[in-house]
């Protein structure tokens, strides 16, 4: 018990009821026997009135000394509280400022004037002079939000007494400090892969290999050393790295830098290197963290390769690097292996549903037809998930086009139909996307254990549940060219593609190349040969393609707008009050890319009421892609996006000013 709940129950010991009865019936017995004493004997009766009167004398005594006694001993126990109270507000290692009502420093105690300069005079002055963040934490109603305080090269942690508005600062330096230091000195588990290592040793002969391993092991000790980094080469083409926080965020800080050393000095011998690097750090086992590492290392070179991914344990991942274009690897060999894959799973599907993304494109549509196409030609039940609510005025022709055809017709489904039709053992095949949120039916995939994504967009960390298959390639031109490739390698029992589900493969192919001057490459040349000697009708894809007079006078007004953020970079914006069409936006951009100085273009317009998006197009040098990331978006590093809800257009225009001096200057 502590001295103040002593003191509180001496007294009622001494005041009890209880025990004031028990004197009283003592007294009185012992009365009642004196009296009785007297019948029995004169001399009886007065030696028990002698001792009657004497025990009466002794208790009167006993109880005038008590209570002096109990009277000193609380005197000198409120004493001893109120002076070590006292003591403790001087000499107790936390300081202790009182304000006054104009949050004037009214008082400070003697410990807190020991941490502050002897020079430094505290009284009368407004702490929001004296103390930026300590009066914030005053004035501010969540103050568990912000309760550490730099103050004088020391941390305090801060709590307030606000009915006497005091403020107490107790000193956690020490631990701050440690727990500074263990955070630099945490683990981080990493994957290094280089890209194109097979096919660059391909050509070569053992010297040759051995020269270029040896250029790679001392390029790779001498960053190791000079990083402070263990590494140690598991395979051929496949690094372990263990560093630090400090030293990954010195990597960080210069951008993993080792990327682009790494490709510019390869690339002078004529064997241009790419590399790939997935990290992660945190509260987990080292096994956890070496499987996120790997998934981040995964998700690198699904986007392409030629980048480093570093991420936390429950965190958003960082991107670096991705400057260049993927490179090809996709092989013959490769597409063999998807397209029997892929039949594979047709066949032992009941049904087969295939959807592209929401507001589909023109290669959204037809790498849809496309699949259902083969699925065709193995003779199996398959449906093309389309909205025709949500569509543009190319793809609303294309539609109508299709429905010429009855069979093709028929196998257009809204999403309410294909999620009465779905059953779990039903594939569903995601093409021209492979984020759930930008699918058309997101819901099929909940009802369906089995799906497969076919895809050239660089992959994002949102991905797909448990795919069963899947084929992304972001060298691709279109998800129409890594389709049509897969053709050939179908068995030609069933009705082979048709005229109009050629022409849609090519209009997708036109229209993500922007007419095959945009990432396009000879595979891309041959997809289009192919559909072309199949039927593709180019004289109808002009015709979809059309432009509208009034989207053209749209382009133009918002052409009107263009300003250059930095050199190279320009950005072009509508009416914050006016609803613009997707396509128009891209065409907007895509025009951008024509004019002179314009190396990278951003086209910020309101599609819908509460909704704010950007189309961003490059011709290369610059990575829209990343750019769009920082604003949740993704795509190309050449052809990229982004939707934002609930902003204006010009908070769109001020935070994509923000993010593109960040990540370019």
């Amino acid at each position: 018990m502590n001295n103040k709940s002593q003191e509180d129950n001496l007294p009622k010991l001494l005041n009890h009821p209880y025990l004031k009865r028990m004197l009283l019936f003592a007294v009185a017995v012992q009365f009642v026997m004196t009296a009785l004493s007297f019948f029995a004997h004169i001399w009886l009766g007065v030696l028990m009135l002698i001792l009657f009167l004497i025990t009466l004398a002794i208790i009167w005594q006993f109880s005038n000394e008590y209570n002096d006694e109990l009277n000193n001993y609380i005197l000198n126990l409120s004493y001893r509280i109120k002076r070590g109270q006292q003591e403790a507000l001087i000499k107790m290692p936390m300081g202790i400022i009182l304000l006054n009502d104009e949050n004037q420093i009214e008082w400070i105690n003697p410990y807190m004037q020991l941490q502050l300069p002897s020079e430094q005079q505290l009284l009368g002055e407004p702490i929001k002079e004296v103390n930026q963040n300590l009066s914030d934490y005053f004035e501010n109603d969540k103050r568990e939000d912000f309760n550490l305080v730099e103050w004088n090269e020391k941390i305090y942690k801060v709590s307030l007494q606000k009915d006497i508005n005091a403020l107490y600062l107790l000193d956690i330096t020490e631990y701050a400090t440690a727990t500074e230091e263990y955070e630099k000195t945490r683990p981080v588990v990493g994957w290094l892969f280089l890209d194109n290592y097979d096919e660059i040793t391909q050509g070569l002969d053992d010297r040759g290999i051995s020269g270029f391993d040896s250029l790679l092991t001392t390029y790779f000790s001498n960053w190791g050393k000079q990083h402070g980094i263990f590494y140690k080469r598991i395979s051929d083409d496949r690094y372990f790295l263990l560093l630090d926080r400090e030293k990954l965020d010195r990597l960080e800080k210069d951008k993993f830098n080792i990327i682009d050393n790494v490709r510019d000095r390869t690339s002078k011998r004529n064997l241009p290197l790419t590399i790939s690097i997935g990290l992660s750090y945190g509260e987990a086992p080292f096994d956890k963290l070496a499987d996120l590492a790997q998934s981040n290392l995964d998700l690198a070179l699904g986007r392409g390769g030629d980048q480093a991914i570093v991420k936390a344990v429950d965190e958003e991942p960082r991107y670096y690097g991705g400057k260049t274009n993927p490179m090809e690897k996709r092989t013959r060999v490769r597409s063999r292996m998807i397209s029997q894959a892929m039949q594979k799973l047709m066949k032992d599907s009941d049904k087969i549903f295939v959807m592209g993304h929401k507001n589909p494109d023109m290669d959204s549509v037809g790498s849809s037809l496309g699949v259902a196409r083969i699925a065709m030609m193995l003779k199996k039940e398959v449906y093309v998930v389309i909205d025709e609510d949500d569509i543009n005025k190319d793809v609303a022709k294309l539609i109508q086009k299709i429905k010429e055809y009855k069979q093709l017709n028929d196998n257009l489904i809204s999403s309410k139909e294909a999620e009465r039709l779905i059953n779990p053992d039903d594939l569903v095949v995601l093409v021209d996307h492979h984020k759930p949120v930008l699918s058309i039916a997101p819901s099929l995939l909940r009802k369906s254990k089995r799906n497969m994504v076919i895809d050239h967009h660089r992959r994002g960390e949102e991905f797909t549940e448990n795919p069963l298959l899947v084929y992304i390639e972001p060298y691709a031109s279109s998800t129409a060219e890594l389709i049509t490739e897969l053709f050939e390698y179908v068995s030609t029992d069933g009705e082979p593609i048709n005229r109009i589900e050629a022409t849609a493969m090519l209009g997708g192919i036109v229209v993500d190349t922007n007419n095959f001057s945009l990432r396009t490459g000879s595979r891309t040349f041959d997809a289009a040969s192919y559909l072309q000697s199949v039927g593709a009708n180019s004289t109808m894809i002009q015709r979809l393609l059309k432009e509208d007079p009034k989207n053209y006078l749209k382009r133009s007004e918002l052409i009107q707008t263009l300003d250059y953020v930095i050199d190279g970079v320009a950005i072009a914006h509508g009416k914050n009050d006016e609803v613009y069409p997707s396509v128009t936006a891209a065409q907007t951009a895509d025009t951008m890319l024509s004019m002179s100085g314009v190396e990278a273009a951003f086209v910020i317009t309101r599609r819908s009421e509460e909704t704010v998006g950007i189309s961003a197009r490059s011709l290369g040098k610059i990575n829209v892609q990343t750019i769009m990331e920082k604003m949740g978006g993704g795509g190309h590093l050449s052809n990229a996006a982004t939707q934002i809800d609930d902003r204006s257009i010009s908070e769109v225009i001020e935070e994509l000013k923000e993010v593109i001096h960040s990540q370019l200057d």
